[in-house]
This record gives structure tokens, C-alpha cells and sequence, in this order.
């Protein structure tokens, strides 16, 4: 006989008739009739091929089957209510390790209070970062491969999201180029070279700096296209193409890398950056705890740092 084929109630019952060695107190135990508990035990004998229990004066004693069957069971029944239980979420005793997307400027700019606040408060957990052509390559988030995103808001079946802040842009140019000593023409500006960021090539997904200059009706000639925003940085830092960058990441490294602000008439876009996750992990004790660790830590940091980001309209996922 396999597992498959039995109803696994009736375990319940005979581990509940053994231990209360009565077919009357395990009816009260299991708030149900006499009868039906002799019901099932007769269903369990056909299925086993013993007896398993046998009456002796006004009580009921095991047959040797049931009581080599009896420890087993009992181990596995409380085994399996363990599992089932909703045990309090202990944050300084989980061991899981998270896996969170996050684009290379949220690596440099979030990541440090996300790690330190992960160390402190649940220092017994680990977290593995992936980029967010990864997150796309494993599956995005409906897969088992990634937890979190941080980034442009999430779409499709079963995504939820928490708006977090708003990431203005700022085009930028190597400190000594002529744009960064006076005020563009929309001409001028129309006439730069640009070096753009495409973090997931062939995805589909949407250039919004792009649009933001098309609806500004100025031309961006794009002649560099890179994988990351610091890729861009850096070829901006060392040509005479300009770049558009998250205004955090020119105020954390701009001086450092020699890039300046590019004054002008440059169409005003921003990013709004979302928590993402997928419904799988909604309820999830663990998770829950995870995602308002990061929102924390990434608010306690935007509100550290140069006014360059503003926390998002929180909306209802």
C-alpha cells in the first residue's frame, strides 16, 4: 500500500486512539462520535491488515503493529503540526539567505544601509545582490531566484510594489568641457554626442530618458551605449560625451570621477523606484520583515543624504 492511497486523517485518529488507549476520550480529544472514530479505525484495519487495536476490560490495548507504528507516528504528526504552526517570525535567529535586484547606482548608494542594517538586525541572515539583467535572465520575480527588486516599478500577474523615492537625473559632462561653463542653447544641447544606459539589452524595456527628450522635441544623438550607469560615468569622465545620471550618483562621485552639471534647457525626468516582490513571499514572515528592513534603511539614508532624493507618494500595492 502507498501513501498516496491513504487518507492521512486516519493516522491522526489511531495516533489519538493509542495515546488515549480509550476510542471515548479520543472522540472528545478530536470533537467528534464514538462511532466515527470506530469508523475510521475500521477503514485503517482493512487498509494495514491488522487489527491494531483490541479491547481489554473498558479500555483498548495495541495490537504489536500499532505499537511499532505508534512512536513513528507520533514523532511525525508533531513534526508535521510544527511545520504548520504559525511559529513568531525570530529576526535575529533566521538563517535565510535573500536575494535582491538592485541597478549598480542603488548598489553604491543603498546597499551599504541595506547590508548594515541586514548585519544588525538580522545577523544571522545573508543576502545575495544580482544586477537586473540577471533578475530578468532568472526568471524576474515570479521565479524562486529573486525576493526583492528595487528599481522602476514592476508589472504583471501577481507583482506587488511600494513606491519608495524619486531619483531626478542630471546630464553631466568631464569637469573642463565647454558645456559645463555656460547655459545650452537648445540647439547646442540638441547637438551633443550622448552616451546612453541600456541595463538589459533586447528586454524591451523602456529608454524614459529618451522620451523625456522627445517630448522636449531636442534631438539626443546617442553614440555610446553601456550595461551600467557607472559605465557611463565613466566614459563621460574621459570623452567629450556627455551622459544622463541619477543626480545621487554625480553628488556621491562627480567630484571624484571630474563630472560637472550641464546647465541648459536639459528636459526635466526623474525616476520613481519601487519595492517590488511577487504574491509568493506577500505573507511570508521572513519576507515581510526583510522588505521593512530595506524600505527603513533606504528612507533613513535618502533623508541622510543630499536633497537629491525625495521619498515617493506611498501607494497601496
Amino acid at each position: 500500500m502507498s501513501l498516496s492511497s491513504l487518507d492521512l486523517n486516519l493516522l491522526l485518529v489511531l495516533d489519538t486512539v493509542l495515546s488515549e488507549q480509550s476510542v471515548a476520550r479520543a472522540a472528545r480529544r478530536l470533537h467528534v462520535t464514538p462511532s466515527a472514530i470506530s469508523n475510521a479505525l475500521a477503514r485503517l484495519r482493512v487498509a494495514l491488515g491488522d487489527p491494531l487495536v483490541t479491547r481489554k476490560g473498558r479500555g483498548i490495548v495495541a495490537t504489536p503493529r500499532a505499537a511499532e507504528l505508534a512512536p513513528a507516528l507520533a514523532r511525525a504528526l508533531s513534526e508535521l503540526g510544527r511545520v504548520i504552526a504559525q511559529v513568531p517570525f525570530d529576526a535575529a535567529r533566521c538563517t535565510r539567505t535573500f536575494t535582491l535586484a538592485l541597478a549598480d547606482v542603488g548598489q553604491v548608494s543603498m546597499l551599504p544601509s541595506i547590508a548594515s542594517a541586514l548585519a544588525r538586525e538580522m545577523p544571522n541572515a545573508r543576502l545575495r545582490v544580482v544586477d537586473i539583467a540577471s533578475l530578468l535572465s532568472l526568471g524576474d520575480l515570479a521565479s524562486h531566484e529573486v525576493d526583492l527588486h528595487i528599481g522602476v516599478r514592476a508589472n504583471g500577474p501577481g507583482i506587488h510594489a511600494q513606491p519608495l523615492l524619486e531619483d531626478p537625473t542630471v546630464l553631466v559632462a568631464r569637469r573642463g568641457h565647454p558645456v559645463c561653463t555656460r547655459k545650452l542653447s537648445r540647439q547646442r544641447l540638441g547637438s551633443l554626442l550622448h552616451v546612453a544606459v541600456e541595463m538589459a539589452p533586447g528586454r524591451g524595456l523602456r529608454d524614459s530618458v529618451a522620451a523625456a527628450y522627445a517630448r522636449s522635441r531636442i534631438d539626443r544623438n546617442v553614440s555610446v551605449t553601456v550595461p551600467t550607469f557607472a559605465a557611463a560615468a565613466a566614459v563621460a569622465a574621459g570623452t567629450d560625451l556627455v551622459a544622463t545620471l541619477p543626480a545621487s550618483l554625480l553628488a556621491a562621485h562627480g567630484a571624484r570621477l571630474g563630472l560637472c552639471s550641464v546647465p541648459g534647457p536639459v528636459p526635466v525626468h526623474s525616476v520613481t523606484l519601487a519595492l517590488c516582490w511577487h504574491e509568493r513571499t506577500h505573507t511570508d514572515p521572513a519576507m515581510l520583515a526583510l522588505r521593512e528592513l530595506v524600505r527603513r534603511a533606504i528612507l533613513k539614508g535618502t533623508a541622510q543624504a543630499a536633497p537629491a532624493r525625495t521619498p515617493a507618494r506611498r501607494r497601496r500595492s
